[in-house]
């Protein structure tokens, strides 16, 4: 299951209930490749010119460096001396009185001779050395801390059911239905764009013009995967009642929906409680727990919707975006839709509450 690259999950790392994978950087190879065969000798010291090759074993050469390394082995390093430089990757640079915010390879390589962990150190070989133990110093994600209270437990609770028994309740007549809204998405229009050729990337004006905002109210049914999108003039209860009303006539042949969404001003409101009070039970709906919106499967869905159809787009007015939009989710349904891998059970969410809780 694809998750937010900035993912609001919890202060604990990743997200419990999605799997994700960060996307790639200079640093080094892609997280979780291995490299075949390492350096021996010569990773850091060129070879002296101007005499024979068992001159340089003579000269002061590190030990370390004699000695050829089997394939797949770590660098030619002693193994303190790459522990010390794994320590020192764990330590902020202001610990050693650098004002900058985190390390790169070639800070890490100066910062070990400075130190006296080795005499001379490329940052390809730091990068090799951090790599045997996949620390990524260079990377970073975001995590929103959820509040481990009572409620919290109860909430998931009631939330983790609908997604484990989602097809089955399908087959009842009842659907599982999570809506999430993007508040105030930016219209812009970026001129030119210079569309991908060979030997050359796509590439965008920096400047942009804007064209206003649009609120869209997006509704992922959890067993299909499907979606349906809705524009909002306003992201507030007004406009959200009639959006689940139009939702309900399309679909009124069901015998119910249960719908997850967050803690929002719209779905809390008074005039939303007397919504579904009215329907008579049609509606059943489960919140989120507070801070931990990360488990409306609609927000994988909006990240997903995102990165295909509007992250690089460019309008020329409200109007376009909006065709767009309404155009966009058809096809997605089409080409893309298919049920999230939904990991995080009641039963581990039991385990880490548990365990987490103060």
């Amino acid at each position: 299951m694809t998750l937010r690259s900035c993912t609001r999950s919890l202060g604990v790392g990743r997200s419990p209930g999605s799997r994700s994978s960060g996307r790639g950087s200079s640093w080094a190879s892609p997280p979780g490749k291995r490299f075949n065969s390492w350096p021996s000798r010569r990773s850091t010291i060129p070879r002296r010119s101007g005499g024979p090759a068992a001159a340089t074993r003579t000269r002061g050469y590190p030990a370390s460096w004699l000695r050829r390394n089997a394939p797949g082995g770590p660098p030619g390093f002693p193994p303190l001396q790459r522990a010390r430089i794994v320590e020192l990757a764990c330590l902020e640079p202001v610990a050693k009185g650098l004002h900058i915010t985190h390390w790169s390879s070639a800070d890490l390589a100066r910062q070990a001779v400075a130190d006296g962990i080795v005499e001379s150190i490329s940052p390809r070989t730091v990068r090799l050395i951090l790599n045997q133990v996949d620390l990524q110093p260079h990377r970073t994600r975001y995590w929103r801390t959820s509040r481990l209270d009572p409620q919290f437990k109860a909430r998931a609770e009631k939330v983790l059911w609908c997604y484990g028994n989602a097809e089955r309740l399908a087959r009842r007549g009842y659907w599982v239905v999570c809506a999430d809204e993007v508040p105030n998405f930016q219209v812009l229009e970026r001129r030119p764009i210079r569309r991908p050729v060979p030997d050359s990337i796509e590439r965008q004006e920096f400047d942009y013009t804007r064209h206003g905002t649009v609120n869209l109210l997006a509704f992922l049914v959890v067993h299909t995967g499907r979606m349906r999108a809705v524009v909002l003039e306003q992201n507030d209860a007004a406009n959200y009642i009639p959006a689940l009303e139009q939702f309900r006539r399309r679909h009124r042949w069901l015998r119910g929906v249960y719908l997850i969404h967050d803690g929002g001003p719209s779905h809390i409101a008074g005039a939303t409680a007397d919504y579904f009070g009215g329907c008579h039970g049609w509606w059943r709906p489960r919140l989120t727990p507070a801070r931990a919106s990360w488990l409306d499967q609609a927000e994988l869905l909006i990240h997903a919707f995102s990165d295909r159809y509007l992250k690089r787009g460019s309008w020329d007015d409200r109007e376009e975006f909006i065709q767009h939009v309404m155009g966009a989710w058809p096809e997605y349904n089409e080409l893309y839709a298919h049920p999230f891998e939904w990991t995080w059970t009641n039963q581990k969410m039991r385990r880490w509450f548990a365990k987490h809780q103060p």
